[in-house]
């Protein structure tokens, strides 16, 4: 698997911008690995070191929830088994907001293409492609009209099985957006390969996010995701993307380079960018967002 994957990193109320002038950064607070990506906490703050222990502990309890590499987490769990009694509130709340999106794209944002994920990874690691007949079955196992969740439990068709990789690091940022400001901290960046942003700069200026083909995005109270149908490939050759089409099972056409989506929360932004790289026309991103009056593309850019 070939990524792009950018640093997670989290900034709240230090002395730097992720663009603009250079200004010295303060050393990290903690560096390490969360959500499967090399992981930075920069924290000005008197209690800096007991607030990245806070950080890390609820990123390592999110990765419980929804990792697809932890044998023991909640979507693990239900993908092994089809059902997760009394599942984590988290997990629901994640779940009713990938339905919103999908729905709203009309299918093309679908957790349930993980069996058509693995079938792409173990033949491309095998050194060729998956064929027709493979890609149907896989594909057969289920859609999301197949998931039935509500406080009791979740449950699957027999062979179906979900992946979050859309939409679980913008609600990752989410969630620890939510902790830092209930502890009182201000001027919060955070980084999870999906923006969120509360506040703005120390110096009372917006966040700036540089868009892929060039540009600045403002953010103050606000979350920017981007995605790229060639961002992640399976392929050493980067010619098969991980964004795939649960229509076709294919990997999304070449028509986008990037999009940019900035919306409310980066669950939203995250899980809307993802949907965007399957549409072939810039109408159709649009009528997406028209379901959500306050996301906005902000980038949409042909290959």
């Amino acid at each position: 698997m070939q990524t792009r994957r950018r640093f997670l990193a989290i900034s709240a109320a230090a002395p730097f911008a992720l663009a603009g002038p250079t200004r010295a950064a303060p050393p990290p607070t903690w560096t390490g690995v969360a959500l499967g990506a090399r992981a930075s906490l920069r924290i000005d703050h008197p209690d800096a070191a007991r607030i990245a222990e806070e950080v890390t502990a609820e990123i390592a309890r999110l990765e419980g929830i929804f990792s697809l590499y932890r044998p023991e987490s909640a979507l693990m769990r239900l993908n092994r088994t089809g059902r997760i009694d009394a599942p984590p509130p988290e997990l629901l709340e994640c779940l009713t907001l990938a339905g919103a999106v999908h729905r709203a794209s009309g299918g093309l944002f679908d957790p349930t293409v993980q069996p058509l994920w693995a079938l792409w990874a173990e033949r491309t690691v095998a050194g060729t492609r998956p064929g027709r007949a493979e890609l149907m079955a896989a594909r057969a196992c289920g859609g999301w009209a197949d998931v039935r969740l509500d406080r009791s439990a979740v449950t699957l068709a027999p062979a179906m099985a979900l992946t979050l990789n859309g939409i679980a690091q913008g609600y990752v940022a989410d969630r620890i957006a939510r902790l830092l400001e209930a502890g009182g901290l201000t001027n919060i960046l955070i980084d999870t390969g999906e923006l969120r942003a509360l506040g703005g700069q120390p110096d009372g200026s917006d966040w700036s996010a540089m868009l892929a083909e060039g540009g600045l995005v403002p953010l103050r109270q606000r979350a920017l995701a981007t995605s790229a149908p060639l961002g992640t490939t399976f392929d050493a050759d980067g010619r098969s993307g991980h964004i795939l089409d649960p229509a076709t099972g294919e990997t999304a056409p070449p028509v986008w380079r990037a999009v940019s989506i900035s919306a409310p929360s980066a669950a939203l932004a995250d899980a809307l960018s993802t949907a965007a790289c399957l549409t072939r026309i810039k109408a159709e991103i649009d009528a997406i967002l028209s379901v959500f009056p306050e996301a906005r593309c902000e980038a949409a850019v042909r290959s």
